[in-house]
């Protein structure tokens, strides 16, 4: 996996989803990924999400949420994630968007396009 040059991913957390996420969406529109260690499809988008991270970084913030650390189950019951990987894009502080499941670099760069 390679580094970005620009700007990476960040990891969020129940503590941090406040500021990460809803308070940073007002600013760009945020990508979080809900994801599992123990997920196939979790690792293969992982470093899609990173070059997207780098590659949109003027457009969007991509935050990766861990759900089986600590209390982040608890986000995943908020926003309804049913399956790993789910993706959800938030602008100004609300869900716009969502998939579910591994996505080529195209599937989630036309799904970025189409929601910010």
């Amino acid at each position: 996996m390679s580094k970005a040059t620009h700007t990476s991913a960040i990891n969020t957390s129940l503590e941090t989803f406040q500021q990460d996420v809803l308070e940073a969406s007002e600013q760009k529109a945020v990508i979080i990924d809900f994801w599992a260690d123990w997920c196939s499809p979790c690792r293969v988008i992982s470093p899609i999400l990173d070059r997207i991270a780098s590659e949109y970084s003027d457009e969007v913030v991509v935050a990766k949420l861990e759900v089986d650390d600590g209390e982040n189950m608890k986000l995943a019951g908020r926003y309804k994630v049913r399956g790993f990987p789910t993706v959800i894009l938030f602008k100004d502080g609300k869900e716009v968007a969502r998939f579910s499941g591994a996505k080529s670099k195209q599937q989630v760069e036309s799904f970025i396009e189409t929601n910010i």
